[in-house]
């Protein structure tokens, strides 16, 4: 290859491959912010992504012809290419298998993977740092292995307590630990000692202060999550997506690497503002909730208060209701992912609409347990994207409504939110759908949501409930409507 162009020619090279992927990147957010430009904004992020690879195998077999042992470049690639082979394998076999509602989960799980990796490079940072540093270099370089490994630990541990959350391997319900955010805050301060240790011990020895940072952030990664009530999991989620960007950022700058350090930073900060807004969606504080146990915290409020009887409908009736409405909104949550009801719920729309009834979606921020998950379901459906909104944009048109259908969602039009002080989700905004003329609740039966706390919405009088499997429900509705 240096038969061709010179060392620096091609460093020159890599790094325009490196630039011109991460302003690919950049597109891909961009587009994946609309839902008309989502799938060009995919694209953009697949041929970012096969440009780096690209100009990553390049760099590989430059960097196997200056090592020491003058490793042979076959098998340099080869080792590459083999990874590479495993790793796509069993990336194609899980998204062709995956149902849309196991993908929180899923994301959880890739999360664990990127600070796992996170670890590991530090850790060969340290061993094998690939050229001598002194004085200063070796200070940042010190601080760049224990703050990448810190973050990377939190991150793993993080990850695999989400996925075990929202794949029901473990209570939604949170761990509270006595005197918790004191431990946490001791963990940190034991872990910014361990740092100051670590950063001026040049000796072998520098790697046990390191190792017990690993072991404290790997709990600490634990604690973070598991404190944390069902109600608060999409941000939790969203938020481990941005420590799996900053441990990103933190290998690529372990590793001299300007691509993982723009991709990781790309990733964190969109990670922490997505976070945010969905903090303010939900009326919680921030840091609250990323510091653990201070967001929903999992109790079962309002489940002995007497709400008084629930009434229940049949489909024939809900059709019939829907026929002679003029204005209907449908309010998924999380029941519609499990029983695949999107695709009759789009056949029915389609049928409403066709008889001149207005119809729209109303979609919380944290609808589901992942951000934009009702609005994926949507639009793999085929629901135009015009009529789904979000919770601000459809609040106020209730009061006008004639029917709302509530499928599968449970905590995300709790009126408890607005009027109990003493929920635990009081004060989180929610679609008002009380305040619509006719509400159908289609629900399995009369359990709590995700978050635990019971919803008086079910006992109102303009309330009706749809028991059963809401895809077998939805197309009952549809065979009634003809």
């Amino acid at each position: 290859m240096n038969n061709f162009l010179s060392s620096d020619q091609l460093s020159g090279l890599i790094q325009a491959a490196y630039i011109i992927a991460g302003v690919l990147f950049i597109f891909a957010l961009a587009g994946l912010s609309k839902h008309e430009t989502a799938k060009r904004g995919n694209m953009f992020g697949m041929s970012g992504m096969g440009l780096a690879l690209v100009a990553t195998l390049v760099l590989a077999a430059r960097n196997s012809q200056t090592l020491a042992n003058q490793r042979p470049l076959a098998v340099t690639l080869g080792l590459v290419v083999v990874a590479m082979v495993i790793g796509g394998a069993i990336g194609a076999w899980r998204a062709r298998t995956v149902e849309m509602t196991q993908m929180p989960e899923l994301v959880a799980m890739l999360h664990s993977f990127v600070g796992a990796a996170a670890v590991l490079v530090g850790y060969n940072s340290y061993l094998e740092p690939g050229s001598e540093t002194t004085g200063s270099l070796a200070a940042i370089h010190s601080a760049e292995v224990f703050l990448g490994v810190f973050i990377g630990a939190v991150t793993f541990t993080g990850s695999i307590v989400a996925f075990m959350k929202l794949s029901a391997r473990m209570k939604s319900s949170p761990l509270v630990l006595p005197q918790r955010h004191k431990l946490n805050a001791l963990i940190l301060l034991v872990s910014a000692v361990l740092m100051v240790m670590f950063m001026t011990n040049h000796q072998s020895s520098a790697i046990v202060p390191l190792a017990i940072m690993t072991a404290l952030a790997l709990f600490l990664g634990f604690h973070l999550v598991a404190a944390i009530g069902g109600g608060d999991m999409p941000v939790v989620v969203s938020m481990l997506n941005s420590y799996s960007g900053w441990a990103a950022a933190a290998a690529g700058f372990m590793l001299n690497n300007d691509l993982l350090i723009i991709t990781g930073s790309l990733v964190g900060a969109s990670g922490a503002i997505l976070s945010y807004i969905m903090c303010q969606a939900m009326n919680r504080s921030f840091i609250s909730v990323i510091m653990g146990g201070f967001g929903s915290d999992g109790a079962v409020s309002g489940e002995e208060k007497d709400y008084g009887e629930h009434r229940e409908t049949t489909a024939a009736e809900v059709a019939e209701l829907l026929a002679s409405a003029q204005s209907v909104v449908i309010t998924p949550g999380y029941g519609m992912a499990v029983a695949q009801a999107q695709y009759p719920v789009a056949e029915m729309t389609a049928k409403l609409r066709a008889k001149g009834v207005n119809v729209r979606f109303g979609i919380h921020p944290v609808a589901g347990r992942l951000p934009g998950h009702m609005n994926v379901l949507l639009a793999e459906a085929k629901v135009p994207y015009d009529i789904v909104l979000e919770m601000d944009e459809i609040n106020e048109d209730f009061p006008e409504t004639d029917v709302v259908l509530v499928i599968g969602a449970n905590d995300t039009v709790n009126p408890a939110a607005n009027e109990d002080p003493s929920s635990p989700i009081a004060g989180m905004p929610v679609l008002e759908v009380w305040k619509a003329h006719d509400v159908i609740v289609f629900k399995r039966s009369m359990a709590t949501g995700y978050a635990g706390v019971q919803n008086p919405l079910f006992f109102r009088e303009n309330t009706s409930m749809l028991f059963g499997d809401a895809k077998e429900r939805v197309d009952d509705i549809v065979r009634a409507l003809g």
